[in-house]
């Protein structure tokens, strides 16, 4: 007598055509979640390029405002620059501290390119990325508080508005806090791709 048990031929062959397409679909939803790390990745590089734009456009204009008026005496000359301000000093300093910040940043970006996967790096731009959105947004801030002054003065204080007579140096003074707003912008929206792309690898 013989004790082979006979295997159908159709549940051999459906289970056989099951077993690909469960591979299949697991690769094909690796694929479009790496995929999406990438392009957030890309995305987190382009925008890096545009903040060091602004924050060392910030920089330099702080860096350069400096007007004196045409009339002057012997003994008096007009003149206003940043650095008669400490508050102009701190700004453009933390400016320039976070352009080479986000030029060092590069590198970390450009492996998160290449290995969406990576949580190490995209861990570390998410921590550096919100001190550097911190040391920003105070700088601006500060620097703002004084552009609003020099605009518009404080009668309560006796501080006058000096905008009338310094129209050169309140227009780039005021130029460098909207950059570095941008900045701020620019930051805020790094910060969201970097816990996108970490949540994505949950």
């Amino acid at each position: 007598m013989s004790s082979a048990i006979d295997i159908p031929a159709e549940s051999s062959a459906a289970a056989k055509g099951k077993a690909p397409l469960i591979g299949s679909s697991s690769r094909d939803g690796g694929i479009e979640k790496g995929g999406f790390r990438k392009g957030l990745a890309i995305f987190d590089f382009l925008l890096r390029i545009g903040a060091i734009i602004s924050a060392l456009s910030a920089a330099a204009t702080m860096g350069t405002s400096d007007e004196t008026l045409p009339f002057f005496t012997q003994f008096f000359q007009f003149e206003a620059s940043y650095d008669d301000l400490p508050t102009f000093q701190f700004f453009l300093i933390a400016m320039a501290i976070i352009g080479g910040y986000l030029v060092l940043s590069l590198p970390f970006s450009i492996v998160t390119i290449i290995r969406p996967h990576a949580v190490g790096p995209r861990m570390l731009l998410l921590i550096l990325d919100t001190v550097a959105l911190t040391l920003n947004t105070s700088a601006g801030a500060a620097a703002a508080a004084i552009v609003y002054l020099a605009h518009n003065g404080n009668p309560n204080a006796n501080w006058l508005a000096i905008c009338n007579q310094f129209g050169d140096f309140c227009q780039k003074v005021s130029g460098a806090v909207v950059a570095s707003f941008v900045t701020v912008v620019i930051f805020m929206v790094l910060v969201v791709i970097s816990s996108l792309a970490l949540r994505q690898k949950n």
